[in-house]
């Protein structure tokens, strides 16, 4: 499961040399269960984002999921899928547990965060949340993409990222995520996308951190790492990819997978 030729993680400061990915992975969802095994193309919706994560090439693809019938689709494609606590409170908890069983060595130096729930995330987008981590300074890489679509603007499903970036530049700092507009005034707003790059040992902290106050009110697991001074820092991508929540979202998907799309 993890490659022999790997070299121990080093928590100090540089662009990780031996990322994974890891793909949490849950059947119970109160707006659509058992999504990740939905049908998109003939095969489940876990397995399209599970080859997303192969075609990046960025390190080896790992399923984390809390059930055995996720286990067993990956297990039917050839990949890895490990067992984890079903009581877990988020993703980055099964990440965090998926790592300390597969690689307790701590040979990989970052961990890519995928959700299971983006079947059509392009893999130069799974690449490209490694880049805000050339920065010595930054603990977590996540993505955004500029807004273009007005509804979206005033849409609270849609999480924004207030970002201090330079212009003409394509990764900035991440100051807040929110669910309102913002920030005002004139320039552009950023559409948040759920991918996120951890450093191993930022990773380590992230999870033992308690629910902070404005990740409870805001219900955004992110502003907990904000809250407690980590460095969240952003790369720009040109699309966002469809994440599946709804019985719509799962349609869309099977029209922009079904082949010849």
């Amino acid at each position: 499961m993890i490659s022999s030729n790997a070299v121990p993680s080093d928590p100090s400061v540089g662009p990780p040399t031996n990322p994974v990915v890891v793909i949490p992975a849950r059947l119970a969802s109160t707006r659509l269960p058992g999504k990740p095994l939905a049908e998109i193309a003939g095969e489940p919706m876990i397995v399209h984002v599970w080859r997303r994560a192969l075609e990046a090439d960025v390190g080896p693809a790992i399923v984390a999921c809390a059930d055995i019938e996720i286990i067993d689709a990956i297990k039917d494609v050839g990949g890895d899928a490990v067992y984890t606590n079903p009581a877990h409170a988020s993703g980055s908890d099964r990440v965090f547990e998926c790592l300390h069983t597969v690689d307790p060595q701590r040979r990989h130096d970052c961990v890519i965060n995928l959700q299971g729930d983006l079947p059509t995330i392009k893999p130069e987008s799974v690449r490209a949340v490694l880049e805000p981590l050339s920065e010595p300074e930054v603990d977590i890489a996540t993505l955004v993409a500029e807004i273009t679509d007005e509804a979206e603007r005033d849409d609270s499903n849609v999480v924004k990222t207030v970002l201090a970036m330079h212009q003409g530049k394509k990764c900035g700092r991440a100051l807040y995520f929110t669910r309102a507009t913002a920030p005002a005034g004139d320039g552009p707003l950023f559409h948040h996308i759920g991918i996120y790059a951890f450093r191993r040992h930022a990773l380590d902290s992230f999870v033992r951190l308690p629910p902070g106050t404005l990740e409870k009110r805001e219900s955004l697991e992110q502003l907990r790492a904000l809250e407690n001074g980590m460095r969240i820092d952003a790369q720009c991508v040109d699309t966002v990819p469809l994440g599946v929540d709804t019985p719509a979202d799962l349609d869309r998907a099977r029209q922009l997978l079904a082949p010849g799309a």
